[in-house]
């Protein structure tokens, strides 16, 4: 059989696991690898080499999760757990199938060293949910064949009532609220979003970010920190983002690993598969209030000045075109959407953005959103084709959620061709910056323009930017609001209207208000 066990390089910790190794229909043997990592491949460098033409140099590897014992794929290799393919998996059990091209190998014994101290569930917890669900869902098939009709709050008082009258061995032991808490995992886990649905009810939570089924940290009061729950596998965290796509008709898949969408209550999501994601689904979930922040709010909370909003909302009313530059995080969306909310209802608006997010009120509006391409790898509408179809819809104004590329020309073009007061949004550091970024967004068009005359258009274009900053402190705040003023010798002049110095908001042109 081809198979040696290797132990070249350094480990940490002293587990030893042992492994059922066949190879085709020849017998099964057995092997011990100590130590995790422990890498499997045909290289000479790998703890357990394995033979075969399919088989990478480093093909996958066994390591030590929060959970337990998980295996992953690397490089572009493939691995297979239970029949399906998997980039990672685990915490592992004696009875799970790992699939390598030409061998099938179980994970027997785990000796030596525990899980690591402080583990947030224990893996036999895990493998107990996930059959519960397994049981539910096949009973919910069988006695219910009409449950997809039911409203989805009639579908979770179905399911919760399967589970106490028919699950009740999962639940022994436990004490009401106990095992009340564990149904609804079930339930959340079946048709909801898992262990996501309470951080999703709590109105503290502004973000979300999944870096792992078994790692999740989320952002309070512009804090970051990881919270003691978790998915029970892999499988479980990639079937609720498909579930969360379902909702926006959105899809993600191996050959379609990325994606941007939104919830229906508005939140914005982002999600990536292995294996861009080395660790497995990553997801990102950036939540909005009930009610949307108003300006009040934010001279309140310290983002601006309240002479510094009555100079955006007449700069806005004066159909001045505007940037809002800003990092990731940084509320670039939400003054965006304040200074669309304060456009005249007599204008026709023109919204675009990858993700409908904005939510304006206004009695004149017309959203667009981009469209990702289907399974044949046509049908894609990006903002480019938004930007340019909007200009034949009779716009007053073109509010364009970011631009991240070529559109940043058309959009120039359309603020200096009859569409004053448009606005937009671009990842900067300044407002220096932010010219320089539309610079080379505008050379991502395709077309090969001297940059004087990429500058000329900016600056006959642009008449207000905006810089938006997440401090140190968690506070999103306006740090700068600079007046484009032209092009001298060949460099876009900026002129200062307010910023934030020593602690407080500064006025070069104005008068702070009472």
């Amino acid at each position: 059989m081809g198979v040696k066990r290797k132990s070249k390089r350094r480990k940490v910790g002293s587990r030893m696991i042992e492994i059922e190794l066949q190879q085709g229909v020849q017998s099964p043997q057995f092997v011990q690898l100590e130590g995790l990592p422990s890498r499997l491949g045909k290289g000479d460098s790998c703890d357990l080499v394995l033979s075969g033409l399919k088989i990478a140099k480093e093909h996958a590897e066994f390591y030590q999760g929060v959970s337990g014992l998980m295996i992953r794929q690397l490089g572009q290799a493939e691995i297979r757990v239970n029949h399906e393919l998997a980039s990672v998996y685990g915490p592992l059990s004696d009875s799970d199938i790992i699939e390598l091209p030409g061998w099938r190998l179980k994970v027997r014994d785990a000796i030596g060293q525990a899980s690591p101290s402080g583990q947030r569930r224990l893996c036999g917890q895990g493998e107990t949910n996930a059959e519960a669900v397994r049981r539910l869902r096949d009973l919910l098939d069988r006695d219910h064949r009409g449950w997809g009709q039911l409203s989805e709050s009639a579908l979770r008082a179905e399911c919760l009532a399967i589970a106490r009258e028919r699950l009740q061995e999962f639940t022994a032991g436990l004490s009401a609220e106990d095992a009340e808490k564990k149904r609804s995992r079930w339930v959340a886990e079946l048709i909801g979003y898992g262990p996501l649905e309470e951080l999703m009810h709590d109105p503290s939570v502004t973000e979300i970010m999944v870096n792992a089924f078994d790692r999740i940290f989320v952002e309070r009061d512009g804090v970051c920190e990881l919270i003691p729950i978790g998915f029970d596998s892999e499988s479980s965290l990639r079937a609720v983002v498909e579930r969360m796509l379902t909702s926006a008709g959105r899809r993600i898949d191996d050959s379609s690993p990325m994606v941007d969408s939104r919830l229906p209550d508005g939140s914005r999501l982002n999600a990536v598969l292995a294996p861009p994601s080395v660790n497995g689904t990553c997801l990102t979930i950036r939540r909005f209030p009930s009610r949307g922040l108003q300006f009040d709010d934010l001279v309140r909370l310290g983002s601006f000045s309240e002479g510094m909003r009555g100079y955006l909302q007449e700069v806005v009313r004066a159909r001045k075109n505007i940037v809002v530059s800003g990092g990731t995080g940084s509320g670039k969306t939400t003054l965006l959407r304040l200074l669309a909310g304060a456009i005249s209802s007599h204008e026709r608006i023109i919204t675009i953005e990858d993700a409908a997010e904005l939510n304006l009120e206004l009695p004149n509006l017309v959203s667009l959103e981009t469209r990702a391409q289907n399974q044949e790898g046509a049908g894609q509408i990006g903002i480019r084709d938004l930007v340019r179809n909007a200009l034949r819809m009779r716009p007053d104004r073109i509010v364009v959620g970011e631009c991240r590329g070529g559109e940043a020309l058309d959009m120039l073009q359309a603020m200096n061709t009859g569409h004053e007061g448009s606005l937009t949004t671009v990842h900067a550091n300044t407002t220096r910056d932010a010219l320089y970024r539309l610079e080379v967004m505008v050379l991502m068009a395709g077309f090969d323009l001297p940059v004087q005359v990429i500058r000329e258009q900016i600056a006959s274009s642009v008449d207000i930017i905006i810089q938006q900053q997440r401090c140190s402190d968690g506070r999103r705040r306006v740090v700068a609001i600079d007046e484009v003023a032209g092009l001298e010798s060949g460099v876009i002049q900026l002129e200062p209207i307010y910023a934030w110095k020593n602690s407080s908001f500064e006025s070069f042109r104005f008068e702070e208000s009472a």
